[in-house]
This record gives C-alpha cells, structure tokens and sequence, in this order.
C-alpha cells in the first residue's frame, strides 16, 4: 500500500514539473561580452552655483551622482578643490550606482567637483564641475534695484552690498519674516538716490502700524527746499521726487503719496480706501509705482488710490529716506515713524497688481 501511495505522489509530481517547465528554455550561462566602453559619470547635484543666505558664511551639501558602465563598474572617488573626500565600490548594481555624498561646512567661495571612475578592465572617466558657493543676493523680481529684509543686524542693500546711513537709534525685532525694522523717535534711514531713479519706480514692503506719532515719513526721495535754507526742520519742497506718509484719520491711519513733475506737485489720497488700523495689530503690505501716466497706491495688494500723473522729475533728489520724512519733508511734521518695517524693494519699473500681489503672496 505505501509502495502504491509513492508511486502516485511521485508520479503527480512528475507531472507537474512537466507543466511548470513548458514554454520555459533550459537555463543556460551567457557572456557578459566585451568591455568596449569606459565608465559614463552624471554629477546631479550641484548643477548650477550654490545660494545661500547672505548672513551665513557656510552651508552643508549633499552631492549627487550617477556612474554607468557597459559591463561592470569597479569603484569611484570623488574629490573637492582636490582633496578626496569619498570613495564607493561594492554596487550592488554593478553596472549602475546612484550615490548621495553629504559634506558639511563647505564655506563660501570657488570649488572644483571632481569625479574619477574605474571599471573592471582598468578603464577610468573623469569628470569635473565648478561651481561657486555665495552669499551674494541677486534680483528676484525683474528692475528690482534695492532689498532689505533687515536680517544679521545689516540695514543693507543686498543688491549692491551698500548700508544705508543710520540716524538716531533704531533696532531690529521679530518681523513679518524674520527680523524687522523697528522705528524709534528721531530715528531713521538714508541711502543716495542716484541709483535708485529711474523714468519709473515702485516700492513694496510690509509695516505693522504704531500710531505713536499720528504721522510720519515713511519713503521720501525729494529735493532741498531752497527757499527754507537754513531752516532744517521746515522741509517742503514738493515739485520733484515723491513724498509717500501716513497721518491721522479718526484713529486710523491713512496713507498718501505726493509726487512732483518738476514744475509742479500732484496729491494721490484715497481717503477711507486707504486708511489702516493699528488697532489690529496686523501687518500690512504696501505698494506704490509711479510711471509717466499714473501713479496707484496698493493696500495688501487692493488698489486703494489711482490717478494720471504726467511723469515725475528727480531734479534735486539725491536722498533716500526711510522710515522718516527727514530731512527733505518734515515742515509738517512727517517725522520719525515708530512703526515696523519689513522686505522693502525698490523697482525702476512701475509694477502691475498682479505683480504686486505676485510679491505680497510670496512673502506671505
């Protein structure tokens, strides 16, 4: 009986290798062939220059490569300003390695990436890569001719590496991204304005309002008023550059831009649509942009005023102030502003809401 039992087991069996088997070739060894071709390297990363932030002076990398081989890769070195840094062998796929490479403190300057490649027959490829690690900010936005984001204690340009001149003693606090201006009495910042001119011009930036004073400067490029030489505190010359400030509307804070052609100034107040309130604690995107036919102020990217304006004249205009209407419109009391301020840019182009509303979303 159990002579019978085996014979049947071995018998189903027998059946279903020849079932599993069918349409199957034999197995048999294949040569892998002639190696022809030496090893093919990819550097990932980098593929372009290294930005980082202007306030720091070292940043960490992680290289990235791809080695190819015809028949079968032995190993790779990898060198930096040729120094070796790392070595790979033992691919798994040895034909085929994606490799990640971490370096940490690569400090700011010019590097040469190099990649050397061995393959089973000695055959060796070498690639190399420059690039340059930077601090250096460049333009975001097309014209943009001045940013400050107010970041690493610098009331700098970025763009040009220029610090402003500081008067009296502001300070940086927690702002909208990162750190802010924070305005005090009698304090404020000047720039020359030479560079910043143009037949057009825009400025965007972010402020949370303190209404302690009931008004200030916040931008002015204006010229000298002549007629009050000799009076420093008494500033008006309105018929070049602009003027753009805040004052007192029922306990909110209305904004306004003036601007002068050179024979004459033009006023841009859009009354209730252009008011804020500090009440609320909020920060606020603002923009103006001046061409040769209008100029429109923008409240977190709504359009609070618009006009025609037939082109505005710098005659005069060699200063920048910011946060302040010193020292070029003061007379009225636009002094000092005590509120915040935030990633102000400047542009030589007169912006479209949709690009200032491009920017307000992207700094959101």
């Amino acid at each position: 009986m159990k002579t019978l039992r085996f014979l049947l087991i071995a018998a189903v069996a027998g059946l279903f290798a020849v079932s599993c088997n069918e349409g199957i070739d034999p197995i048999s060894h294949v040569a892998p062939g002639e190696d022809t071709e030496a090893p093919v390297i990819q550097i990932n990363y980098p593929s372009d220059d290294i930005i980082i932030p202007f306030t720091d002076e070292e940043t960490d990398i992680a290289f990235k490569f791809e080695v190819t081989d015809d028949i079968e890769l032995q190993s790779f070195v990898v060198s930096l300003n040729g120094t070796q840094i790392g070595e790979f062998s033992g691919f798994k796929d040895y034909r085929r390695a994606l490799e990640t490479l971490a370096q940490e403190d690569v400090a700011v300057g010019d590097y040469t990436l190099e990649v050397v490649a061995v393959d089973l027959a000695g055959k060796t490829t070498t690639e190399t890569f420059d690039f340059i690690v930077s601090n250096k900010y460049t333009a975001k936005y097309e014209g943009e001719t001045l940013y400050m984001p107010f970041e690493g204690g610098f009331y700098m340009n970025l763009l040009n590496e220029v610090s402003a001149t500081v008067v009296g003693t502001p300070s940086f606090v927690e702002g909208k991204s990162g750190n802010a201006y924070a305005g005090d009495s009698a304090a404020y910042l000047t720039f020359p304005a030479a560079e910043l001119q143009g037949n057009e011009f825009s400025a965007v930036f972010w402020m949370k309002v303190n209404a302690i004073p009931d008004r200030a400067g916040i931008l002015v490029m204006g010229p000298e008023d002549t007629a009050n030489a000799g009076y420093p505190d008494t500033q008006n010359n309105r018929k070049n550059g602009f003027r753009f400030f805040r004052e007192d509307a029922g306990g909110k804070q209305r904004f306004k831009l003036n601007t002068g052609n050179g024979e004459a100034d033009t006023w841009f107040d859009g009354g209730a649509a252009a008011d804020v309130d500090p009440a609320t604690g909020d920060w606020v995107h603002l923009a103006f942009t001046i061409s040769d036919a209008e100029c429109v102020i923008y409240i977190n990217g709504e359009v609070a005023k618009q006009g025609d304006f037939t082109g505005i004249d710098w005659t005069g205009c060699d200063v920048l102030s910011i946060m302040s209407g010193a020292p070029r419109f003061n007379e009225w009391g636009h002094n000092s502003d005590e509120s915040l301020l935030d990633e102000l840019r400047l542009f030589n182009k007169a912006l479209t809401q949709t690009q200032v509303q491009e920017i307000m979303e992207n700094e959101k």
